[in-house]
């Protein structure tokens, strides 16, 4: 995790070495200056500080970064009617990047309302955007559905609709996120459970494609300590990140206030991922509001690499304040945040606190 001069790679050589070598080969002219020779054996600079808030007003926040250099991100737009993309070959690019629409909700019936936590993922050649919506006549009829694109830029081409992933019930669904393990893809998402008594739990199926559940569905969480049930019973955002070993689970719990944080399940590797005894649920949450950073009601996160390929990265949302006037999702100021993840000596994930502000929102 170590920013570091990679051991593998050769000592930088010292100025006597590179006097040796030019004067046996008879180019002493083209020896470096001890500046030049000093420039060498300096190791890399490391990237620049992460900007907190890094973009104002997009809640839950997703990452991609892809293997043509550039990190992609989309999110909520707080009027709930569009679904952006932006791109940077840095993360902290992604704060002032430009911002394109790539769909708007439709004006009537199905995907008309609440278009809430797209992701972007790249399955086969081909993007996916994994969104919640509702019907514009019914706005909490909430589901899951897919947009599509062929095309190499997710900028240009046609944005295709996938339709409705159908789960075992049509009840309240959203949040979902996909990938892979040992060959097979599996989507995780929050849905409302016919006879239980809260609002939305954890699911996890196999995929037979990219919109369709190959099944059977089973529940991996659902809210039962104090700090899930706080203003509403809720586990909802689920995100998967494969280290040690090990598949670390997050997840967002309670209402979308100061309550809000984020719990942590765990299962090995090598376990039958569609167990729900493989899984152990942290009886504490990994994340949560803290005083003196100011920030408030951390979560929704996912995950990204830093540009050097090996830093962990968590990215989240949160607000800089405590109290909200009126209903928490009528309030804008969910900012994309970006902090470092760290390892402790057991192999699990260290997430901290969420960091103070580098910079005023939409400074």
């Amino acid at each position: 995790m170590s920013r570091d001069r990679d051991p593998a790679l050769p000592e930088p050589p010292t100025r006597r070495l590179l006097l040796k070598g030019a004067a046996a080969a008879g180019a002493l002219a083209a020896v470096p200056s001890v500046a030049q020779a000093s420039e060498l054996a300096r190791p890399p600079k490391p990237a620049a500080p992460y900007v907190n808030p890094l973009v104002p007003n997009r809640a839950d926040p997703h990452v991609h970064r892809h293997k043509d250099g550039f990190y992609y991100f989309t999110a909520t737009a707080p009027e709930y009617d569009r679904i952006i993309l932006r791109r940077s070959r840095t993360l902290n690019g992604l704060g002032t990047a430009a911002e394109s629409v790539i769909w708007r909700a439709h004006a009537t019936g199905p995907m008309g309302a609440h278009i809430w936590a797209p992701e972007l993922h790249r399955i086969g050649g081909k993007w996916y955007i994994y969104f919640a919506s509702a019907p514009a006549e019914d706005v909490w009829a909430i589901r899951i559905w897919v947009l599509e694109n062929a095309h190499p830029n997710p900028f240009k081409g046609t944005w295709v609709e996938r339709g409705q992933i159908k789960t075992a019930w049509e009840t309240f669904s959203l949040d979902a996120t996909t990938f892979t393990h040992r060959g097979k893809r599996y989507l995780a998402w929050a849905q409302h459970e016919p006879g239980l008594d809260n609002n939305t739990g954890i699911f996890l199926s196999e995929m037979a494609n990219p919109w369709t559940l190959k099944g059977p569905q089973v529940r991996l969480s659902t809210p039962e300590y104090d700090w899930e049930c706080i203003g509403f019973k809720v586990n909802e955002g689920p995100y998967v990140l494969k280290r040690n070993g090990r598949l670390f689970m997050t997840y967002s719990a309670s209402a979308t206030d100061f309550n809000y944080c984020m719990g942590l399940l765990t299962a090995d590797a090598d376990s039958h991922l569609l167990d729900p005894m493989s899984w152990s649920k942290s009886p504490t949450p990994v994340f949560t509001s803290n005083d003196t950073t100011q920030q408030y009601g951390p979560g929704h996160n996912c995950f990204t690499v830093a540009e050097d390929g090996r830093t962990d990265v968590l990215v989240y949302h949160a607000r800089q304040y405590k109290e909200i006037n009126g209903d928490p999702l009528n309030d804008p100021n969910r900012h994309t945040r970006v902090q470092k993840l760290g390892w402790k000596p057991d192999g699990t994930p260290d997430f901290g606190i969420p960091v103070a502000d580098t910079a005023k929102a939409g400074a």
